[in-house]
């Protein structure tokens, strides 16, 4: 009770640190729960496919094995990589795959992956950015509530306790609201930034092994 009375009485440029404190903290708890369930379906279902991958008999085979496991990344650059593949081999009567064609289908790769890796970044600048300037902000809130607090001070000509306190308390307030926002969001920014890593080196070694396969199938 006496935390929300300093909160109401406390003065508006630090209800308005706070406000802003409340609406970083609360979206990055929302990113931080959307990207805990993204990444780790991203995973699973990682490890799924690619099992399914090395025990079928053939491309096509995978191809209808995919369609289950859309939440990993791998998939999505086992499908363009398929219909590129598909493609080349159209339009290539002697079904043989040159090193032209084969760095066609690498770059084809790349950038089915790196968009993969755009999607599993995305809205972590957010939580960077929370867990960077966040403190900042409540300092500033905290530097404000002791201002106001010298400022009654001069005002009451007194420096006891029933002056200060509330300018005191605030400024404690803002200073702990700015580090509730930054802390969680540093560590869950830096805990994805290694999974996404992981999950990048994963997407390497697929790529590899799936120009690999078509080289193996459709070489010289």
């Amino acid at each position: 009770m006496n935390f929300l009375r300093y909160v109401l009485e406390a003065s508006q440029v630090v209800q308005l640190v706070l406000l802003i404190l409340v609406f970083f903290s609360v979206f990055s708890w929302a990113i931080i729960f959307y990207k805990r369930k993204t990444i780790k379906t991203a995973f699973s279902q990682s490890d799924k496919f690619l099992r399914a991958f090395r025990r079928s008999k053939n491309l096509a085979e995978v191809n209808d094995a995919a369609r289950k496991y859309q939440g990993s990344p791998l998939v999505s650059l086992f499908q363009v990589g398929f219909k590129e593949l598909s493609y080349l081999s159209r339009s290539n009567p002697s079904n043989y795959l040159n090193p032209v064609k084969l760095e066609s289908l690498n770059r084809v790769l790349t950038k089915a992956s790196n968009a993969e890796i755009s999607r599993l970044e995305k809205m972590m600048s957010f939580l960077a950015t929370t867990g960077s300037v966040t403190p900042f902000i409540g300092l500033f809130g905290t530097v404000w509530g002791i201002m106001d607090t010298f400022i009654k001070i001069e005002i009451f000509r007194s420096a006891s306790l029933t002056a200060v306190a509330p300018g005191i308390a605030e400024a404690l307030i803002a200073t702990a609201a700015g580090l509730f926002a930054a802390i969680p969001a540093v560590i869950a920014y830096n805990h994805f930034l290694h999974r996404i890593k992981d999950l990048i080196t994963r997407m390497e070694d697929f790529s590899l092994e799936f120009l690999n396969i078509a080289e193996r199938l459709y070489g010289a």
